[in-house]
């Protein structure tokens, strides 16, 4: 079975739960995401049933290695995408952030290889724009 976006915004979300808080509960998901108790519950047991996450006795959520490993990369497509977004492109923030939750899900790692590169390149042209001297100043080598 496929993990579909839904899927991966829950993944996502507990990661940077587990990361801010050192510990995920079913309840917390639900109010970070404004989610009915019972959908997060429904939620947590398929990605359960898929070897995603782990629940211990004590009702806390766990990130197994295949789910750490599956937010990680979707929380770094998120990341990165936004920083293109506000950075490169120039979009307000929150639009940058809310367009790169959309898009995570469905860019392709050929597409995500090119806004890496595109970024590398853009940064270096701004960092030797700010290193070269601006017309009508001398210099200091001169």
């Amino acid at each position: 079975m496929a993990l579909h976006k839904s899927g991966e915004d829950y993944l996502e979300t507990i990661l940077i739960m587990e990361e801010r808080y050192g510990e995920v509960r079913s309840v917390d998901v639900a109010a970070e995401l404004k989610y009915s108790k019972p959908s997060v519950s429904r939620a947590v047991s398929i990605l359960k049933g898929m070897g995603y996450v782990e629940m211990d006795k004590s009702r806390k959520i766990h990130l197994t290695e295949k789910g750490r490993e599956k937010a990680t990369e979707i929380y770094r497509r998120h990341k990165l995408l936004t920083r293109y977004f506000a950075e490169v492109l120039g979009v307000d923030y929150k639009t940058a952030e809310e367009d790169a939750c959309r898009i995570e899900h469905v860019i392709s790692d050929e597409s995500l290889e090119k806004i890496i590169v595109h970024m590398d390149a853009a940064g270096k042209n701004r960092a030797a724009a700010k290193a070269a001297p601006s017309k009508g100043r001398k210099s200091r080598q001169e």
